[in-house]
């Protein structure tokens, strides 16, 4: 009963666009729903990053030709604008921690359509370093696989740390986000990894540096496998 009560004292109005949400318990309203661009193929069959035009083969981008495997596999729910967008940098940026339980969902609905013939052993995400954690207050990708690891009936844990304080990826040139992440993250030495099949959330892909890099890490510590699904493709 405090759900609908709250709701009468303090009506939800939609991440996307402020309008008022009548979906019990959610908070992207319909139409906002219905805008979002949901990642489809055809896309690398690695990083999952989309392409124009038609393609009848299986193929590998130049991006992930030219890097060395981390992750085995990445896929993202919908594409880095709109609502999807507008929710993410509120949830980063302005603590607007009741959008994860919709950015859940959309992660599950990523890992059933993309990842269907797959088994996990366990959720995991990528890390913040311990200054920004601080500053921040929270990890929005740790929240994020929480809520997805509840979904999948698995078990959540934070398997990596990051060792350095790497400055944003947001103006880095693509050869510079590589450099910018290399080295950053280690398994956490006392986290049972050895031969489990691991699925790694982030909330945003762009060039997929940093998920490459912590998925290596992962696997250095003994993880048999690293795949990587995101709510949204930058």
């Amino acid at each position: 009963m405090i759900g609908p009560l709250l709701d009468l004292v303090f009506p939800r109005v939609c991440a996307g666009c402020g309008a008022e949400v009548t979906a019990d318990g959610h908070h992207l309203c319909w139409d906002c729903l219905a805008d979002l661009q949901f990642i489809q193929p055809p896309f690398c069959e690695r990083c999952g990053d989309p392409v124009s035009g038609r393609v009848d083969h299986a193929f590998t981008c130049a991006l992930c030709a030219g890097r060395s495997a981390g992750f085995d596999r990445a896929r993202s729910a919908v594409r880095y604008e709109g609502a999807a967008g507008e929710a993410i940098r509120n949830l980063k940026y302005n603590n607007h921690l009741w959008v994860v339980s919709d950015l859940g969902a959309l992660l599950e609905a990523a890992v059933r359509v993309h990842f269907p013939a797959l088994a996990f052993d366990l959720v995991t995400w990528v890390p913040l370093h311990a200054t920004r954690r601080r500053m921040r207050g929270f990890n929005q990708s740790a929240e994020l696989g929480r809520d997805l690891a509840r979904r999948l009936g698995l078990p959540a844990r934070g398997t990596a740390v990051r060792v350095k304080p790497t400055p944003t990826q947001t103006r880095l040139t693509v050869p510079g986000r590589a450099d910018n992440v290399r080295g950053a993250f280690r398994a956490r030495r006392m986290c049972p990894l050895r031969g489990r099949r691991v699925l790694l959330v982030d909330d945003v892909m762009t060039t997929g540096a940093t998920a490459n890099e912590c998925a290596a890490a992962l696997k250095a510590g003994g993880a048999a496998s690293v795949s990587a699904v995101t709510v949204a493709r930058g």
